[in-house]
C-alpha cells in the first residue's frame, strides 16, 4: 500500500512525531511510505500553486493518508491549520475524498484529544474513511510496550483497508446560517473609568458580520478602547519549534518583528480582552492559530492573569463543542476569567445586539469586583501535567517555566509540600483504617465532613 504522511512539525525531518511514522515504515516495509513537511513549507506551498498541486496529487495516489503532527497549543500547529485551509480554498477536496486515514501526534498529553478532535472532523469534512487514532508521549518511542501498541496501530489502519471496512463519520457537516447582522442603535456607553480594554479581531471585510459585532462593542464601551486587526500585525511566522525561549522567554522572532513587543505592552497589559474571529472549517483562522501559537515565547506560563475575557464569533461555533472547550481550556489555563462567548448563529441582530451589550456590562462589573471563576478540570488538570514535569523531566529544556513556578507558588501544591495532610496520611490513615475504627468512622462520615463547612456557614454575618 501507498501510505503518504502528512507532517504538521515545523521542524520538518527533526521532527518527534516522525520518528513514530519512521518506526511503522520499519516494521512493515511491505508498504510504501512517503514523507511530506507541510507545516515547514507552508508558505512555499501557498506562493507556489505547482508544489501545493503536486502534493495533491501524492494524496490522490495514495491508498492511506497519515496525518501526523505535534501539539501546538491544544492543537494543530497553525501552519497545519493553513494547509488544511488551502485544501478548501483551491477545490481539492475530492484528493482526500474516500481514502482511509488516521493521526498520529506527540505530546505531554495536554489537550491532545482536542487535537484529535480536531483532525478527526477535518478528515469527515473531506469526506475520508477515519479509522483510528494514536497519541504518544514523546518519550513513548523508548518502551516497548508502546512500539507494540504502536504496531498495532498501524495493523488496524492496513487492514482498514484491506477489509475495506466501514466507518462512521462522528462529526456531521456544519449547518451555516445565511444571515446579515445589522447592529442598532447602541445604547448609553458604559463608564469604562479608564479601563484597558483591548479587542483583538481578524476581519477582512468591514462590512462582515464579524466586523459589524466588534464596532458594536466598541461602540458599547464608548470607543475607549485599543482595537487591533491581526492580519495588519508584523508577524514573519508561526512558531518554529526551536525551543529558545526554553531558558529564558527569549524568542527566535525577537528583535525581526512586532508580535512579542505587542502581546507584551497591548495583550497583557489590559484588563479586558475581546477576541474576535470566524469559523474557518472546525476552528477560528490559521491567522489567530499563528497568534495563539506564537504566545509560546512566554513557553507554559499563564499571561492573562485576572483578565475578563470574551469571545466574538461569526458562525456556527454552537455546534463545535471541541472548539469551545479549546477556548475555555486555554484561558483557563492563562489564568483568565473566561466570560464566554456571543456569535450570530442564532437571533436576530436586535438579540445579538442585547447579548453584546450585556456581556461588555459583565466583564466591566466582574472587573470591578475582581470576579475570577474558580477553574473547572480544564484549568487544573492542565496545569497540573505542566507543573509536574516542569518540576521533572522537562526543567533543564524550560528553566524559564522552572522559576516561574516557583514564583508564583505551582509546586507548593504537591501534596507532599502539605505538611499537615502529610501527617494525617502517616499517623491518622492508619489508625482509621483498623476494622473496629474504620466501622464506627464510616457510620459518622458524612455527618463530619460538612461539620467544619457547617461552622463557617453559622459564622457567617447576613
Amino acid at each position: 500500500m501507498k501510505v503518504i504522511v502528512l507532517n504538521g512539525s515545523p521542524k520538518g525531518d527533526l521532527s518527534v512525531t516522525l520518528q513514530y511514522a519512521r518506526y511503522l515504515e520499519k516494521v512493515n516495509p511491505q508498504h510504501r511510505f512517503t514523507y511530506e513537511n507541510i507545516a515547514l513549507q507552508v508558505k512555499h506551498l501557498e506562493n507556489d500553486p505547482a508544489a501545493f498541486n503536486a502534493i495533491i496529487d501524492r494524496v490522490r495516489q495514495s491508498d492511506i493518508v497519515l496525518w501526523a503532527f505535534p501539539l501546538y497549543v491544544l492543537s494543530v500547529h497553525g501552519n497545519y491549520k493553513r494547509f488544511i485551509e488551502l485544501i478548501s480554498e483551491r477545490g481539492v477536496k475530492d484528493a482526500f475524498a474516500g481514502k482511509y486515514t488516521a493521526t498520529l501526534s506527540t505530546s505531554i498529553h495536554f489537550y491532545d484529544h482536542t487535537a484529535h478532535n480536531y483532525m478527526h472532523a477535518v478528515c469527515d469534512d473531506l469526506d475520508m474513511k477515519y479509522v483510528d487514532y494514536f497519541s504518544a508521549d514523546m518519550n513513548d518511542l523508548h518502551n516497548e510496550e508502546y512500539r507494540r501498541q504502536l504496531t498495532l496501530f498501524g495493523q488496524r489502519l492496513f487492514s482498514a483497508v484491506q477489509n475495506n471496512t466501514p466507518v462512521q463519520k462522528q462529526y456531521l457537516p456544519l449547518q451555516k446560517r445565511d444571515f446579515i447582522y445589522q447592529p442598532g442603535n447602541t445604547s448609553s456607553a458604559l463608564p469604562a473609568d479608564g479601563r484597558k480594554i483591548v479587542i483583538l479581531h481578524d476581519s477582512k471585510d468591514p462590512e462582515s458580520n464579524l466586523a459589524h459585532m466588534v464596532s458594536r462593542v466598541q461602540d458599547r464601551f464608548g470607543g475607549n478602547v485599543t482595537v487591533v486587526n491581526i492580519n495588519e500585525l508584523n508577524i514573519k511566522g508561526d512558531c518554529l519549534g526551536c525551543l529558545v525561549c526554553g531558558s529564558a522567554n527569549h524568542c527566535f522572532y525577537e528583535g525581526k518583528d512586532d508580535y512579542i513587543e505587542f502581546y507584551r505592552n497591548t495583550v497583557m497589559t489590559a484588563e479586558i480582552l475581546v477576541y474576535a474571529g470566524s469559523i474557518v472549517d472546525r476552528q477560528l483562522s490559521a491567522r489567530w492559530k499563528t497568534f495563539f501559537d506564537r504566545i509560546f515565547f512566554n513557553s507554559h506560563q499563564p499571561t492573562l492573569q485576572k483578565k475578563q475575557v470574551f469571545l466574538l464569533v461569526s458562525g456556527p461555533i454552537g455546534q463545535i463543542p471541541n472548539l469551545q472547550e479549546i477556548m475555555s481550556a486555554f484561558f483557563e489555563f492563562q489564568g483568565a476569567n473566561y466570560l464566554g462567548y456571543i456569535s450570530d448563529e442564532s437571533g436576530t441582530s436586535a438579540d445579538i445586539d442585547a447579548l453584546i451589550d450585556q456581556k461588555a456590562a459583565d466583564a466591566l462589573e466582574a472587573f470591578a469586583n475582581g470576579y475570577l471563576r474558580p477553574e473547572t478540570f480544564l484549568g487544573q488538570g492542565g496545569m497540573k501535567i505542566f507543573r509536574d514535569d516542569i518540576y521533572g523531566r522537562l526543567r533543564t529544556i524550560f528553566m524559564a517555566d522552572h522559576k516561574a513556578y516557583k514564583r508564583l507558588g505551582f509546586y507548593k501544591t504537591f501534596p507532599q509540600n502539605d505538611f499537615g495532610i502529610m501527617m494525617l496520611n502517616t499517623f491518622a490513615a492508619p489508625l482509621v483504617n483498623i476494622p473496629a475504627i474504620r466501622a464506627k468512622f464510616d457510620e459518622r462520615i458524612k455527618e463530619e465532613m460538612v461539620k467544619p463547612l457547617q461552622r463557617v456557614v453559622e459564622k457567617t454575618l447576613a
